[in-house]
């Protein structure tokens, strides 16, 4: 495991909020049901690519009065823009809210990347890859690791029953995404490499119709998708993340915004620990407030919200060792362009 060798200051805001948020912390961080991630959601019917914008904006607000937020159809980003609490807040200062929606964690990055988003988050994965590619962004801040809010799935009817029997058959899995260090990390259980089996890049939508189909023999994916896939499909379980990967929500910023906006970016976090207390306490509201935009039945939706983590933590240097493993194995994989120091875009708290 490497050793970051910088580690980024945090501006004497974020250094209060995260003062503040320990004394209140070991409630909320013992909460740990399953971080969602991660990276997008989309039901079947659903175009898997589609981006979406809605602002809210107080009076008289221009373009550099507004936060830019980019978001994915589930996770804490998505309740809070629900309730509405942070434009309420925002308000009285003579800002507003603009939110854009991402089908995954790399078109995310990708905005922020061409300047067009302040904030935003995604899973472990999409971070990396934009970091190689240059993105300036900056990590923020996480939600506690959820190993069991991803899997490789198989069809219940299925004869696989065990990773090594994926050799020579085709898995279906978003590129560049948690599950594709998910499916590494299984194979290796196995002595199997990605080599060993047929690899197939989409989108989930576009996956899960591949599967459905029987096109693959196997689907590496995270919730919600997971869930609607059990409950629709009884699709099995063949290997979740437990004791092999941590997939964390990441909340990231533009470099320009998180040294420009502390004070905003400092708003923004307080608001999601205040919505993460709130849907720790009330899974069956979360899945009541977001099942009519997801398209996806309240009991499923409970079950995703019961198996997530919730409260927004430091990126520590473990957060920051962890992630330099995943970037080097994708790196030896040849899917980075170049090898890349986690610790150049981390602000890291000891």
């Amino acid at each position: 495991m490497l050793t970051p060798s910088k580690i980024v200051p945090i501006p004497a805001v974020l250094s209060r909020f995260w003062g503040k948020l320990k004394q209140h912390s070991v409630k909320s961080f013992a909460l740990l049901i399953t971080v969602g991630f991660s990276l997008s959601l989309a039901v079947s019917a659903c175009s898997s690519n589609k981006v979406t914008n809605s602002t809210a904006t107080a009076p008289g607000a221009n373009q550099s009065q507004v936060i830019r937020i980019g978001y994915q159809k589930y996770g804490t980003l998505s309740i809070l823009k629900t309730r509405g609490s942070l434009e309420e807040r925002l308000k009285a200062e003579g800002l507003g809210v603009q939110w854009t929606q991402f089908p995954g964690g790399p078109q995310l990055l990708e905005a922020l990347n061409a300047g067009s988003l302040d904030f935003g988050h995604t899973g472990e994965a999409p971070p990396i890859f934009a970091q190689a590619a240059g993105a300036p962004l900056v990590y923020i801040a996480h939600e506690p690791p959820a190993p069991k809010s991803e899997a490789i799935l198989v069809p219940k009817d299925s004869p696989i029953k065990e990773i090594a029997q994926l050799k020579g058959k085709k898995v279906v899995l978003n590129k560049g995404s948690n599950v594709h260090y998910l499916l590494v990390q299984a194979l290796a259980t196995a002595k199997l490499k990605l080599s060993d089996i047929k690899v197939i890049y989409l989108p989930p939508a576009d996956a899960r119709a591949l599967f459905e189909q029987g096109g693959a023999d196997a689907w590496a994916i995270w919730d919600p998708f997971f869930a609607v896939a059990e409950q629709a499909t009884g699709a099995r379980i063949l290997k979740d993340g437990e004791g092999l990967v941590a997939n964390r929500e990441f909340y990231l910023a533009a470099k320009s915004f998180s040294e420009q906006s502390p004070e905003r970016l400092n708003a923004v976090l307080e608001e999601l620990k205040k919505v993460d207390e709130w849907a720790a306490k009330n899974p069956t509201e979360v899945a009541k407030l977001l099942s009519p935009a997801l398209g996806i039945d309240v009991p499923t939706l409970e079950k995703v919200a019961k198996r997530r983590g919730y409260g927004v933590q430091p990126i520590t240097e473990e957060v920051v060792n962890y992630q330099q493993k995943v970037g080097d194995t994708f790196y030896e994989l040849k899917l980075l362009p170049k090898q890349i120091k986690i610790s150049d875009a981390a602000k890291a708290t000891k």
